[in-house]
């Protein structure tokens, strides 16, 4: 019972931030397109914000530890909340710190909120290791069911209430100010090692290159993760002139998705014993 009663401030703490993040999905394209960019202008802001993501990327863990990962995941919320109310202006300065803030904020989101849940399971509240792929297992399961439903009430928001494509913005931010408020008053905060951010990639570094599986994994998750983000920016042009509703696409995306993670996960513990390479 109290590891459910943990597990459960946990989700309820981190699932509103990651329906804010899928809600900022569906529409990105379609409202920078309405703002009257091109589509050079367009992929620039969406560079902004997959840079940031990358370059935050090699110092957040230094930079959770440091600050604390508590008071990072509420950093986390408050970067994406100021960056959804940046969606409403129409100069490209404004919206390109908006990509640059959500970059960041995401950065934190998939890596403060993890990093604090483990810390708490196995520090402080001193529960079995082996409990906590059954938390991550309901995350991966409620973010699926979440970013479906996110391509739906963007599309319903957007399209079928006439609000336009800013909507699913406006929308995600009360979901991350329910994420912050949670988390501010049920949360404890922890802290990690507080090395210099040179020495924490020095040591990634040192561990890409002295395990060349390692190396590679990351190479080919790298490649992968590219391809998404091609396909991210350029399948809202695409099907957007046939008039497929994007988010009801979207949430076709996001469904396959789940899917095949779910058939993965049967294939290598089920009958067919698969191993993955």
């Amino acid at each position: 019972p109290a590891f459910r009663c943990f597990q459960r401030q946990f989700l309820l703490g981190y699932l509103p931030a990651l329906a804010a993040d899928w809600l900022q999905g569906p529409l990105l394209f379609q409202l920078l397109q309405s703002r009257g960019f091109l589509r050079s202008q367009i992929a620039a802001l969406y560079s902004c914000g997959f840079t940031s993501n990358v370059t935050f990327g090699l110092i957040s863990g230094a930079f959770v530890d440091r600050l604390g990962r508590k008071k990072s995941c509420l950093l986390s919320s408050g970067l994406c909340f100021v960056s959804c109310l940046l969606q409403l202006s129409r100069d490209f300065l404004a919206l390109a710190a908006g990509r640059v803030l959500a970059g960041l904020g995401t950065s934190l989101l998939f890596s403060a909120f993890e990093s604090w849940y483990i810390h708490e399971h196995l520090e402080h509240h001193d529960f079995p290791a082996e409990w906590i792929p059954d938390t991550f297992s309901r995350v991966a399961l409620w973010n699926s069911g979440l970013a479906v439903a996110a391509g739906l009430l963007a599309e319903l928001l957007a399209e079928g209430l006439v609000l336009g494509p800013v909507a699913p913005f406006l929308v995600a931010v009360p979901f991350l100010v329910l994420s912050g408020i949670f988390a501010g008053k049920n949360w404890d905060e922890n802290y990690g090692k507080s090395w210099p951010c040179s020495k924490a990639c020095g040591e990634g570094l040192r561990g890409l290159t002295s395990d060349p599986r390692a190396l590679l994994l990351g190479l080919v998750q790298a490649l992968v993760e590219s391809v998404l983000l091609m396909v991210a920016f350029l399948w809202t042009p695409v099907l957007e002139p046939h008039g497929i509703p994007l988010g009801i696409a979207f949430s076709g995306f996001t469904a396959a998705s789940a899917v095949g993670s779910a058939l993965f996960r049967r294939g290598v513990s089920g009958r067919l014993r698969l191993q993955p390479l």
